[in-house]
């Protein structure tokens, strides 16, 4: 008679990586293990590479220096940021996986209201593995999900939805506040579970937080750039927003979709609001322009491929927002230099982006 109880091997273990920025020992791992274990880890090391990062024993990972970085990019590293958790980036390009779960080492497990413990990375899977519907919205929110479907009134046309490039997860506890809403609001907790999914519509924007995200990489990798933040620039904590703003325009472009809500996590720890103000008061103002930008940005239909529109993408950055700052002068170049570094560690998708963008695919 045959086993009633065989395991299922976890979704995508072979076909994706977790990335994790760092610059202390991982021993949140330990909460996470159940549910991250089976799965290959990338290691960013932030800050002094000659420091040791301890990893509990059990986990299959690489861990990647400032030193390795400079190493394998050479003269190219210099579009990878310093001193940030933006350095995550690194390793979505090193990546050989279809699929990236990205998550800070301050974000804890956390329990739905049943108390059961949230596997993020499950629901995150079946985000991306489910189509989106960018073009009309579902007032029942993601009509994929178990109980629920399309409204009567939501095009027959339109059912069948479009591929889902990011899914982004939200946080319990500590809420992913600027600096002057930290400092109005010290206390403020987030406590509220919301069980909902939901497609960003084309044509609107959202503020993308790093540290709880999913994403194809074959869809979108090549615009999952977090900028030029931290040592030496002159401005910090803008590396997701800008990663998203990028992503949500060619998402958009290329017909390809984003998710927003579940999974939480449990983020445990606030940063500091007078340091992340340090950081971040450029941005603030600066953003007042960005966002116009974004909003009025369009790519041209020869921009077929995620390299073609973020090539594209620079040279507007360059043209029109250098004006604001002579950092988006210098964020132009970095973002040029970011594909070619990403061509040449992955020139199957390299060759595969230039066949399409020809016409040969």
């Amino acid at each position: 008679m045959a086993n009633a109880f065989v395991t299922q091997p976890p979704p995508l273990k072979d076909e994706l990586d977790i990335v994790i920025p760092t610059i202390r020992n991982l021993d949140f791992l330990e909460m996470w293990r159940p549910f991250l274990q089976p799965y290959h880890l990338i290691i960013v090391q932030d800050g002094d590479p000659s420091k040791t990062i301890n990893v509990p024993s059990g986990f299959d990972y690489e861990l990647y220096n400032r030193n390795d970085i400079n190493k394998i990019l050479g003269p190219r590293a210099s579009c990878i940021s310093f001193k940030d958790s933006a350095c995550r980036c690194f390793g979505y390009m090193v990546s050989k996986k279809k699929y990236i779960f990205t998550i800070d080492d301050d974000c804890f497990v956390a329990n739905d209201p049943s108390g059961k413990a949230v596997n993020a990375l499950e629901q995150h899977i079946k985000n991306l593995l489910c189509p989106s519907t960018p073009l009309f919205f579902n007032t029942l929110y993601d009509p994929f999900r178990e109980g629920a479907d399309f409204v009567r009134g939501y095009p027959f046309s339109l059912r069948e939805g479009v591929p889902t490039a990011v899914s982004h997860g939200l946080w319990l506890n500590i809420p992913d506040y600027d600096a002057p809403t930290q400092l109005v609001k010290p206390l403020e907790r987030n406590t509220r579970y919301v069980d909902t999914v939901l497609t960003i519509p084309k044509g609107t924007l959202f503020p993308m937080c790093g540290m709880n995200l999913a994403f194809d990489r074959d869809l979108i990798g090549p615009a999952m750039y977090f900028g030029l933040m931290g040592d030496g620039q002159p401005i910090g904590r803008y590396d997701d927003m800008w990663a998203g703003w990028c992503c949500k325009v060619i998402c958009d472009h290329l017909g390809l979709g984003i998710k927003t809500g579940l999974p939480y996590i449990y983020h445990s720890k606030a940063s500091n609001p007078f340091v992340n103000l340090r950081k971040e008061y450029k941005g603030i103002f600066w953003q007042e322009d960005i966002i116009p930008f974004f909003q009025s940005l369009t790519l041209p239909k020869e921009a077929t491929t995620v390299q073609k529109c973020y090539i594209e993408l620079s040279k507007q950055v360059k043209e029109k927002l250098s004006k604001i700052d002579p950092y988006f002068d210098k964020l132009a170049d970095a973002m040029v230099t970011w594909i070619e570094a990403w061509d040449e560690l992955n020139p199957q998708g390299a060759s595969q982006a230039n066949g399409k963008a020809n016409g040969k695919a």
